[in-house]
């Protein structure tokens, strides 16, 4: 075990746990008067056992590709919903009161300085009578295979987009 800060080994039985700007690190002797030495948290004399034999699935869940999201929301999201909202005549009162979001909340979403979740997104759909959700096809990752290393990279799978 090494020093987090000046890199010298420290005894990996007994390691000194410092707080130094705010952040707990493994320090030598020497860096553990920058800051303040923590105490270490007590061992537990023994581990309670669960006598019923449900488990915590939550820990354990293995996620698979049928997990991910299958719709995603468009580009352009908020401009659909400020022109369909005008469309109507609506305010943004007026829209808060249909689908019971603050007029905040809505002011953000169409200025684009927030990303309406899958429910707000779907309330929006239902009460303007506009689609915001597309389907996302599954992507062969494959192709992303950069031809000099052989590797892939999120630059390779990214789509960059410029303003």
């Amino acid at each position: 075990m090494e020093c987090e800060i000046c890199g010298k080994p420290v005894p990996e039985h007994n390691p000194i746990r410092a707080k130094i700007e705010g952040s707990v690190m493994v320090v030598c002797k020497e860096c553990s008067k920058l800051g303040t030495i923590q105490k270490t948290p007590p061992k537990p004399k023994f581990r309670k056992q669960n006598k019923s034999k449900k488990q915590n699935n939550s820990k354990n869940k293995v996620y698979s590709r049928n997990d991910e999201p299958s719709e995603e929301l468009i580009e352009d999201f908020e401009l659909e919903i400020r022109k369909a909202r005008e469309s109507k005549g609506w305010s943004r009162e007026d829209l808060g009161k249909k689908i019971n979001e603050r007029v905040s909340v809505i002011t953000r979403i169409e200025t684009g300085k927030m990303t309406p979740d899958i429910k707000l997104t779907k309330k929006f759909e239902k009460a303007l009578n506009i689609k915001l959700l597309e389907k996302v096809n599954n992507v062969d990752l494959n192709q992303f295979v950069n031809t000099q290393t052989g590797e892939r990279t999120l630059g390779n799978i990214m789509k960059i987009k410029r303003k």
